[in-house]
């Protein structure tokens, strides 16, 4: 994944010619660099100065505690996770949506991208630490079933509100189809998401009041293999 994301590089002026500065010299330079940054131009310096600054995630031993990876996985996981986005440590969405891209060229991952980042995304703040990303992909990798389909139920609930509605469902399973693209089989038309929101969601309301809470999700998925298996298509695209 590494390789298909650009590096940022940050080039180093060249030297110019060796001067000794006269007397004087540093006192003027000092008073034109106050006047330079009191223009507005201090607002881009301290832009740059935020896109370099190095993100140091939490220990390895806090985090093989947490997660379900050895110590020796979460290195080479960091390593990698590095040189997606270096030299922050820290991935955007837009990044994530590349990394995305670069496994499904066939059709637009950029939706279903996005409502994954979402989820990993526990605070919220736009950027997935790598604490984040563990946690996320030890669920989905190594996780029980109570995890995953808590996890998955997450990914539907956009909101968060706790209910899964239709228009929901319906979002997911469209950036999902659309993902795999046209050349998927069997073969996807415009009305292949809709039938099947309407098959799961008709399974999954179990008391027919038009929305899907967790515990009638978790019964329905352990009751129906098919569902199960449909509902947790995203398990491969991580």
């Amino acid at each position: 994944m590494g390789q298909a994301i650009k590096k940022l590089r940050i080039r180093k002026s060249s030297p110019g010619r060796s001067r000794i500065p006269q007397r004087g010299s540093v006192r003027k330079r000092l008073q034109s660099s106050q006047s330079f940054m009191s223009s507005g131009v201090d607002h881009d310096l301290e832009d740059l100065e935020m896109q370099v600054v190095r993100y140091k995630p939490e220990g390895l031993d806090v985090l093989c505690r947490k997660s379900k990876f050895t110590r020796k996985e979460l290195q080479i996981m960091y390593r990698g996770f590095k040189q997606v986005e270096c030299p922050t440590g820290i991935v955007n969405e837009e990044t994530f949506k590349e990394i995305y891209a670069q496994f499904f060229p066939q059709g637009d991952s950029s939706a279903y991208a996005h409502y994954v980042f979402n989820t990993f995304d526990h605070d919220r703040n736009g950027s997935l630490s790598f604490e984040e990303f563990v946690m996320g992909l030890s669920v989905l990798s190594r996780g029980t079933l109570q995890e995953r389909l808590q996890w998955a139920f997450n990914l539907y609930d956009i909101n968060g509100d706790g209910f899964i509605t239709k228009d929901e469902m319906t979002d997911i399973v469209s950036a999902i189809y659309e993902m795999m693209g046209r050349f998927s089989e069997p073969m996807i038309d415009e009305n292949t998401a809709k039938e099947h929101v309407d098959r799961v969601f008709l399974k999954m309301d179990i008391n027919r009041d038009g929305v899907i809470t967790f515990d009638e999700f978790m019964e329905t998925c352990r009751r129906d293999e098919n569902i199960t298996k449909g509902m947790a298509i995203f398990d491969t695209v991580l």
